[in-house]
């Protein structure tokens, strides 16, 4: 936590801070576009602020952002709060039915969106917000709902600010406190419908301030920003800190393709990125394997533990040339990063930092310190700064309990929802996260799975479907896969990669295609079961043809699916 009695845990005193900090330095703006300083930034919140008073928007009033990237979602959400508001981040993928969910449960007094959102608001009505605002210029046509361009938002609003300043008047905003509500975010998680979780001034802050404290960060650093703003890790780690410790925020937009990404960093070249597991994952797969089991000579060192080493080192090289030769940390959260993936990462002497968190702890409960040579590999570190862990109902035999966390960052609640805060925070402050895990000596925090997801077998044991569908997704010809029980017998389906497998069979039969892919399927089942105990056996190893259906940071929603991988 940054020291001095004078800080305030409040999302408009980092802004000030910084602001005069920080001024002329750059803050936010679009991959490969001039940035907006500091100076500006704060300018603009306090205008755009100034202007949604203006338009009667008062404390306590939320609002809704339904868009993707840009450094104008960042100013809208900041001058949200600069008047007291509540901003509601709104995922671009969610679909229609579950935008209206939130917008009327919301009652929002105003929206801020884009062109490709605003087709999820047409048919609303009486949930319909009276202010719409196009982060993109999008004007919508005549009979549709009205919008107001941002950009002529923004230029009436700075105008106005501008004069009222110059002539000497003060613009008073609503005082904010550190325990007022800052953030209303719909959680996307595995195991059902979504909560709506209250995230004050605080718990935000706090956890910037935490995260602050894991790796020493020079000002003026670039982050590059690829995932969603409306998820709380990137919301946190992508945005408040960089802001916090004077770094500039550069955003991709859309979630690039790794063509689109290789050039943005050679362009930015990025100090520090946040990803999922899943974009690590891609990368080794598509570009690492390949180039290794393509040459005789890298397979045969491979074998070897001192070569394998040595490949995997020139491999690392390559990949931190293909994020811009200056990464100095690469943040990975979201989700667990696949054992295999990670042995790599570290054999490559790969800058990366594992991090665990929850929506409802805003979201980090353990990551880092980056360097600590304590740091286990598989674990997700320590607990943060600030927060507190402990594992609760422990198996006297693994060790393995529910993980708790209390500190700051712990949520205020779920929104109209007491009896369900009451049964998730106890009344030491505790938090219960539903997830399974255990801390070892060295006080490394272990995820082991979510509670929900375990599988009880008939002789007793508890199985962790995630650990088996790890040693699945490592094949190279793997996209994805989900282990279900089925009558006391465990099964895997998997998701292909169909243009992996193309490649390998090109020119032959259908009926030889099928026959290899037949091949792959009884070889994975024979070679993963080889590594289990016999309780934790694949009876059946079973293809799926699309997809699943995943949360916001890739994680399969398992509660949709039945024993054979339908819609239940």
């Amino acid at each position: 936590m940054a020291d001095g009695p004078d800080v305030r845990m409040t999302l408009n005193y980092i802004i000030d801070s910084s602001k005069e900090k920080y001024g002329d330095l750059g803050a936010i703006g679009m991959a490969m576009e001039q940035p907006v300083t500091y100076e500006e930034l704060h300018e603009r919140i306090c205008a755009l602020a100034a202007g949604l008073m203006e338009k009667g928007l008062s404390k306590g009033d939320r609002v809704a952002i339904l868009a993707e990237n840009s450094q104008h979602w960042g100013t809208a959400y900041l001058a949200v709060v600069r008047c007291g508001g509540v901003g509601v981040p709104i995922l671009p993928d969610l679909p229609e039915a579950d935008v209206h969910h939130i917008l009327g449960e919301m009652k929002v007094k105003a929206i801020f969106t884009t062109q490709r959102q605003i087709d999820k608001i047409y048919d609303l009505r009486s949930e319909r917000p009276e202010i719409v605002i196009t982060l993109d210029d999008f004007q919508s046509a005549k009979g549709l709902p009205a919008t107001v361009k941002f950009s002529d938002y923004l230029e009436t609003a700075l105008a106005d600010y501008r004069e009222r300043t110059h002539t000497g008047e003060v613009v008073e905003f609503p005082e904010v406190a550190e325990d007022d509500l800052a953030s209303i975010l719909y959680t996307s998680g595995t195991s059902g419908f979504s909560k709506a979780v209250m995230l004050s001034h605080r718990n935000l802050t706090s956890n910037a301030y935490g995260a602050s404290r894991l790796m020493d960060i020079p000002v003026g650093s670039v982050f590059l920003s690829i995932l969603p703003m409306s998820h709380t890790y990137e919301f946190t780690t992508g945005f408040i800190l960089p802001l916090l410790i004077g770094a500039r925020i550069a955003y991709a937009g859309k979630t690039p393709t790794p063509a689109i990404l290789q050039n943005l960093c050679a362009h930015e070249k990025p100090y520090v990125i946040f990803a999922v597991p899943l974009v690590l994952e891609k990368i080794y797969k598509k570009r690492v394997l390949p180039n290794i089991e393509k040459s005789r000579l890298l397979s045969l060192l491979c074998k070897l533990r001192r070569g394998r080493r040595l490949v995997h080192k020139k491999a690392g090289a390559r990949l931190t040339e293909f994020f811009g030769g200056n990464l100095a940390m690469m943040g990975i959260g979201g989700a667990s990063l696949n054992p295999e993936v990670e042995q790599f990462l570290v054999e490559a002497e790969f800058p990366y930092l594992v991090g665990y968190g929850q929506t409802e702890t805003a979201p980090l409960i353990a990551g880092g310190p980056f360097g600590d040579t304590t740091i286990a590999i598989g674990s997700t570190g320590k607990p943060l700064p600030g927060v507190e862990v402990k594992i609760e109902d422990v198996d006297p035999e693994t060790g393995i309990g529910e993980i708790h966390a209390r500190g700051p960052n712990v949520m205020l609640g779920y929104y109209n929802d007491e009896e369900t805060t009451a049964a998730t925070i106890g009344p030491e402050g505790w938090l219960a996260t539903g997830d399974l895990g255990l801390l070892d000596e060295q006080g490394n925090l272990h995820i082991k799975g979510r509670c929900k997801n375990i599988i009880v077998m008939a002789s007793g044991e508890n199985i962790y479907p995630e650990a088996i569908e790890h040693k699945i997704n490592a094949y190279p010809w793997v996209v994805e896969s989900l282990v279900v029980e089925d009558n006391g017998k465990l099964n895997a389906w998997i998701y292909p990669d169909y243009e992996y497998i193309d490649e390998l069979t090109a020119g032959q039969m259908r009926i030889q295609r099928r026959e290899y892919l037949d091949g792959l399927f009884a070889d994975l089942r024979r070679e993963v079961n080889a590594g289990l105990a016999t309780t934790s056996r694949l009876a059946e190893v079973f293809e799926r043809r699309e997809p699943f259906i995943k949360t916001a940071t890739h994680k399969i929603k398992r509660y949709l699916y039945d024993r054979y991988a339908k819609i239940a």
